[in-house]
């Protein structure tokens, strides 16, 4: 079964994030349809080729290298292969192999298997990247092609979800003390992220899932807006709770006797309010565009064709037209240096660092505002006292 044909939980683990914070979500995101994505779907086709290594790799007698080949050259026909999938995917097959074999003994491992956490979630049940047992551990590692959010392992509910699947399914076969997540997100910084947690505690989180799951199969409890529950949610356009939260936010602030200029501690928090609006405002965009485009209407707005841009009809005829009436050829073409990223996609990066690494410089960015929580360094245009010092002796000696 190819991974876009999987069956998928209404309470699924992906989405557990979700129905665990905001419980009627999942309920009502059954009446959205899932139209998907490209972003989507390439994920799909990179799983899959991930899946093939580790295959090959766990299981070279079954499925080796001739098999292999055949079935990474059928994944190159489609639409949405990148080469750089390659490399990403050797990134993850990696990291699996180095956490083999960083077990005692080796382990059983267990690739895109099923596992049902029904014992907790009512119909629940997922399909976990790669399983590795052995030697009272419990290792489930997820591969996430995803490059504009990074993900966490701890504490991450999808994982916890897998790991309670897993333990049921094993349990019998394997004693389990110790409970590994991981997730191998090549795409985003240096991809990996960690956690740990004994079986007591994983159990003491199948406790509460169960209480929370239990009206969310219902459709039950309360709606929850919440910015990393709604962000994925199918129904965030449309859901009252959300609406009526960023309603309230952007129209109806209470300002009460305060005094007449904001604190950089206010700046802080009506910025994190304002990115939800945003979001909210953008959601709604394009459902009403969505609609005026199927003939629907929305009260006050219409769709109307943006601005069009200009091209050749045929850039030969046209470039032969201009030269013939005295048009220089040389204002007719632009020569320009290929990027360093763009002749790193063509190259392949392996290739890249070997010939053109070191003629490369790499150029700060502008500066950007994100919020705290985002890995990167903060920079700051403070004058450091080294530098102070610098500039005081300078004067001096003037």
């Amino acid at each position: 079964m190819g991974h876009e044909e999987r069956a998928h939980a209404l309470l699924s683990a992906s989405n557990a994030h979700r129905w665990l914070v905001c419980t009627p979500s999942a309920r009502l995101e059954e009446q959205i349809p899932d139209t998907g994505s490209d972003a989507a779907r390439e994920g799909t086709l990179a799983h899959e080729l991930a899946e093939l290594k580790l295959r090959n790799y766990f299981f070279t007698v079954d499925f080796g290298k001739t098999k292999l080949a055949r079935a990474i050259g059928k994944l190159k026909k489609e639409g949405l292969w990148d080469d750089e999938m390659m490399g990403y995917t050797d990134t993850y097959l990696d990291y699996v192999k180095a956490t083999a074999l960083g077990f005692k003994n080796i382990p059983t491992a267990r690739i895109e298997a099923r596992v049902d956490f029904g014992a907790w979630v009512p119909e629940g049940f997922g399909t976990a990247d790669c399983i590795l047992i052995g030697g009272g551990i419990l290792h489930v590692i997820d591969f996430k092609y995803g490059k504009g959010v990074a993900v966490s392992a701890e504490g991450n509910p999808q994982m916890a979800l897998y790991a309670l699947g897993a333990y049921e399914a094993f349990k019998i076969l394997y004693p389990v003390e110790t409970i590994r997540m991981s997730i191998v997100q090549p795409r985003i910084g240096d991809g990996v992220s960690e956690w740990e947690c004994s079986l007591k505690e994983l159990l003491a989180f199948g406790e509460y899932v169960k209480e929370k799951a239990a009206l969310a199969i219902k459709g039950e409890g309360e709606f929850v807006p919440d910015e990393k529950a709604c962000r994925f949610c199918r129904a965030k356009g449309r859901c009252r709770a959300r609406s009526e939260e960023k309603a309230r936010l952007a129209f109806s602030p209470d300002y009460g006797k305060k005094p007449p200029l904001i604190s950089n501690e206010e700046v802080g928090e009506y910025l994190r309010q304002g990115i939800g609006v945003a979001k909210w405002v953008s959601d709604l965009q394009e459902i009403a565009l969505k609609e005026c485009l199927a003939g629907k209407e929305i009260p006050g707005w219409k769709a109307v064709e943006g601005r069009g841009s200009r091209e050749w009809k045929d850039p030969d005829a046209a470039f032969k037209a201009l030269a013939e009436g005295g048009i220089d050829e040389a204002l007719l073409w632009e020569r320009r240096p290929v990027t360093p990223p763009a002749l790193e996609k063509i190259l392949g990066k392996k290739e890249f660092k070997e010939l053109a690494a070191g003629c490369v410089i790499q150029k700060p960015g502008k500066p950007a505002l994100v919020q705290e929580s985002d890995s990167r360094p903060a920079v700051t245009n403070k004058v450091t006292a080294k530098e102070a010092f610098k500039e005081t002796e300078g004067i001096k000696n003037e």
